[in-house]
């Protein structure tokens, strides 16, 4: 990348470390960096941009603590694939990284047919012993674990969870949900879910509960995800009436 474009202001009010950590966020956010690519040694943006390397390496801390940046020991400082989902727009996980440029995926950890839990019976209003589609997978970004998933759908709706390969949304065509209301709470990976995301046991997690409705209003998908807290930010637009 190259950043000679950058031209500090001796004028503006922000220190120098602060303009170039925002030029930087802007380049990452303009898609000028792919997910996981090496950013610049700092003695390679201090050389570039005629700057101190402690000027440079206190920008790149800024956006390390951002989550925008990660840092590996030993190799370098990478850019992180970090996922920003409006709340108030429902699309799939498969949308919503093509839309920034990611290349998203999934790694099957099962498919099949079961009986309705209980909790599930209730979100998806079914009746006792009604049998549920239960699709269980690892979202990826460009091939970085993003999230475990975990998404129960009546089988009226699903007939068939071996034919979902990509967006479970695109499969369902006319049954995907229009709306759907969900709720975002955190938590701390145990042992298994810790190896499942990839992420060191305790880590901070958000569980995502999502129950989605057809447009004809009846619930027709239950999801539970459990995404990385690195790399994912949920962002709402609020306004004062």
């Amino acid at each position: 990348m190259d950043l000679l474009d950058f031209h500090p202001d001796p004028a503006a009010a922000s220190p120098l470390y602060v303009q170039l950590a925002q030029a930087l966020q802007q380049a990452i956010q303009d898609g000028r960096f792919k997910a996981d690519e090496a950013l610049p040694s700092e003695r390679v943006l201090a050389e570039q941009l005629d700057l101190s390397r402690v000027t440079t390496r206190k920008a790149i801390d800024r956006l390390v603590e951002q989550g925008l940046i990660v840092r590996k020991r030993g190799s370098g400082n990478y850019i992180a694939p970090k996922l920003e989902q409006p709340l108030s727009r429902l699309s799939s996980f498969s949308e919503e990284l093509h839309q920034r440029g990611f290349v998203p995926s999934s790694r099957w950890l099962a498919r099949g047919f079961s009986l309705a839990a209980p909790d599930e019976q209730l979100s998806l209003e079914l009746k006792a012993g009604e049998q549920v589609a239960r699709l269980e997978r690892l979202r990826l970004a460009d091939q970085v674990v993003m999230a475990y998933e975990v998404s129960v759908l009546p089988q009226s709706v699903l007939a068939d969870p071996q034919a979902v390969e990509a967006s479970l949304y695109s499969h369902l065509g006319d049954r995907a949900p229009v709306r759907a209301l969900q709720h975002i709470r955190a938590l701390n990976a145990d042992a298994k879910l810790a190896g499942l995301l990839e992420v060191p046991v305790g880590a901070a997690v958000l569980f995502i509960t999502r129950v989605g409705y057809d447009p004809a209003g009846q619930a027709v998908e239950l999801t539970h995800s459990y995404c990385r807290s690195d790399y994912y930010d949920f962002v709402a637009e609020m306004r004062r009436t």
